[in-house]
Order: structure tokens, then sequence, then C-alpha cells
């Protein structure tokens, strides 16, 4: 699974890179679920509910290696709570700035194989399970 980085994000890099406009990496990520990521960062069907919340990563490089070829994964497991209902058929996975509200989705990706996730299911993305480039 391959997954892209947003428009807010593309753009936020080349602000920082051309033109000198300081771009602050999160200190903290948020991997969240959902049936569907437009490259706008528009989420659509993320679980509501449930047992359901974005997993907190600590944004460093025990968790996200450093890049290569590219692109950089997740160098750590990244599990989330199990479901104590249904969630829906989950699609996508993505990376945010804020656990929910008035943040940005940085990167997404499109599941390889999408998962109908129901009543005790637990949902886990082994290390170097999560890849992102910036296209």
């Amino acid at each position: 699974m391959a997954g892209a980085a947003t428009d807010y994000l593309e753009n936020a890099i080349l602000d920082h890179i051309l033109g000198k406009v300081a771009y602050t990496a999160p200190t903290t990520i948020y991997v969240g679920l959902a049936n569907a990521v437009a490259e706008d960062g528009t989420i659509t069907g993320e679980p509501s509910g449930y047992n359901y919340s974005r997993v907190q990563v600590t944004n460093n490089t025990t968790n996200f290696p450093a890049a290569s070829g590219g692109s950089k994964s997740n160098g750590a497991d990244i599990v989330f709570n199990e479901a104590s209902g249904s969630w829906g058929t989950i699609n996508y996975v993505f990376l945010a700035d804020a656990d929910v509200g008035s943040g940005h989705v940085l990167l997404y990706a499109q599941l390889t194989n999408p998962k109908t996730i129901g009543s005790g299911d637990t949902v886990k993305f082994e290390a170097g399970d999560l890849t992102f480039s910036v296209d």
C-alpha cells in the first residue's frame, strides 16, 4: 500500500522550501481510518463511536524512520482499539496533525484490501505496512 500527500502538505512543503515560510512538523501524528479520503484532505466515513478513536503516535525517528527512495514507512506497529460495534468498511488510512476538529490530513493511503470492521475486530498496521510519499 503506497500513500500520498494531501494538497495541504504539498503546499506547506513548497512554501517551506521556496519562500522560506516555516513549516513546523507536528509532535504527535494521529492515525485514522475512513471510507474515503480525497486529495484535498476531505474525509468521508470516518468511524464514530464503538470504541473508535484515532491512534496517537509520537512523531519521531523511531516511529517514522528516515525516508529512503522517496518514501517513508512506519517504524513501529500502529494498533487501534478493539471495535465494540461496526465501524463499516474501511478503504483508507490517513495521518493527521490533530485528533479531530481544526487539524489537517497530511498523508493518506488506500488499503490494498478494504476491510469491514465489526465488533471484536482490531485494526493493526505492523511496522513497515504504511508507506507514504510526496508527489
